[in-house]
């Protein structure tokens, strides 16, 4: 993984534990100072109580243990100064913060061990959802590719949306969906997909007849028992994409999913299907996939995302335009859209999405491609590939988790 993943038994670094440590040591102080300026009167003693129960919400068990010391001792030298050390009065205040400053130790124990336990279920989730959802690499052949993922489950990192990208033998096959609803079943759902896709994304198949294969896949998945009764509720859109190295174009197959935007300077073309196929898993009997071909040269990006960024709704109700926004942006690096896509969605929706959203973005840099001397048409060409023989082939075996092939 990328980042460095630090133990769950972590203490705080010395400086945040010194920092938290002098809020109740102040209030500890301020008190003595207003005993010290008005002795006898008024008597701000009772008020110690107060620091080790501030202590136990900030503070390990043994800070607070120290806290709950200072305050008992601070209260027994006042009384002793004032000459009622044994009086009922002074004894009751004295025990009340004594009885206080173990309570609040057991409680700040009880505290830090509960999140001990929650950082190592965080960590065991989060390297579960990297399994599931693999970053992609910056570098896929020749193409430049970043990808973005903001979950609706504010302590999940991912949930019904999904992408994956493999390399073939003469390209780059990427898959980008959205399961339907979210949560852990969209997860589950998710991890099936992505796990048909790796299994067989290099084998030298048409982008049609691989479409074929993940769909026979889902319904695999819902034919299971215990899933039939789910199999028209449960279903996901996808786009399956394949952009060959050498060539400046890039076939694409529309499951029911929002179409991806080309980027051009100060331009954004959305790639709409000819014939647009039904969401993958719904167990329709169709003759084939419509493959829809469109041009893809150097210096374009590719934009794919999932519904959830166009379904933002800013405070007013209004939708996130992205296509208007996505066409202002003179940037160079897909990295860079992305980022500058997400911070402006954000904004839009006040901070919290309501549901999943993801992003990726694909870039052909200027001269590394041979160009076909043949130029497509301006509008795209589809091809409607039949049912293949060569599924029956893939459908000897059940879908298998395999490493996303590098360039």
């Amino acid at each position: 993984m990328a980042s460095e993943k630090r133990p769950a038994s972590r203490r705080r670094p010395w400086y945040e534990a010194r920092g938290l440590v002098a809020i109740p040591l102040a209030l500890i102080v301020v008190i003595t100072s207003v005993n010290l300026a008005t002795p006898g009167h008024p008597y701000a003693g009772p008020l110690l109580i107060v620091a080790p129960v501030l202590a136990a919400v900030t503070l390990g068990p043994w800070l607070t243990t120290l806290t709950g010391v200072l305050a008992s001792a601070d209260q027994m030298i006042f009384a002793a100064l004032l000459g009622d050390l044994h009086s009922a009065q002074r004894m009751t205040e004295i025990f009340a913060v004594v009885a206080a400053s173990a309570f609040a130790a057991l409680l700040s124990g009880m505290r830090e061990r509960k999140a001990r336990e929650l950082t190592r279920v965080r960590q065991v989730s989060e390297i579960a959802q990297n399994l599931v959802l693999r970053p992609l690499p910056p570098r896929m052949g020749p193409l430049r590719v970043a990808a973005v993922y903001l979950a609706a489950e504010r302590e999940m990192k991912i949930g019904g949306d999904l992408y994956a990208a493999a390399r073939t033998a003469h390209g780059t096959r990427l898959l980008i969906g959205d399961v339907r609803g979210k949560g852990l079943t969209a997860v589950s759902d998710a991890a099936l997909l992505l796990s048909a896709f790796r299994g067989a994304a290099h084998r030298q198949t048409s982008l049609a007849e691989f479409t074929a294969y993940l769909d026979a896949s889902v319904c695999w998945n819902l034919a299971e028992p215990g899933e039939k009764d789910l199999a028209q509720e449960c279903f996901v859109t996808a786009m399956l994409i394949d952009i060959p190295d050498h060539s400046p174009t890039v076939q694409i197959v529309h499951c029911g999913h929002p179409p991806p935007l080309r980027l051009r300077p100060g331009q954004a073309t959305a790639l709409c299907a000819h014939q647009a196929g039904p969401p993958l898993g719904l167990q329709l009997d169709i003759p084939g996939h419509c493959v829809d071909t469109f041009d893809f040269g150097h210096g374009d990006l590719l934009l794919l995302y999932t519904d959830g960024v166009t379904e933002a709704r800013d405070p007013r109700g209004d939708f996130y335009p992205l296509t208007e926004r996505a066409a202002t942006w003179s940037g160079e690096r897909p990295e860079e859209l992305l980022e500058h896509l997400r911070t402006d969605l954000l904004a839009h929706a006040g901070g919290r999405l309501d549901d999943d959203a993801a992003m990726i973005a694909i870039e052909r840099p200027a001269g590394r491609i041979r160009h076909n001397t043949t130029a497509l048409p301006h509008k795209h060409r589809s091809e409607s590939a039949s049912r293949p023989k060569r599924l029956d082939v893939l459908r000897g075996s059940r879908p298998f988790a395999a490493p996303i092939f590098g360039p």
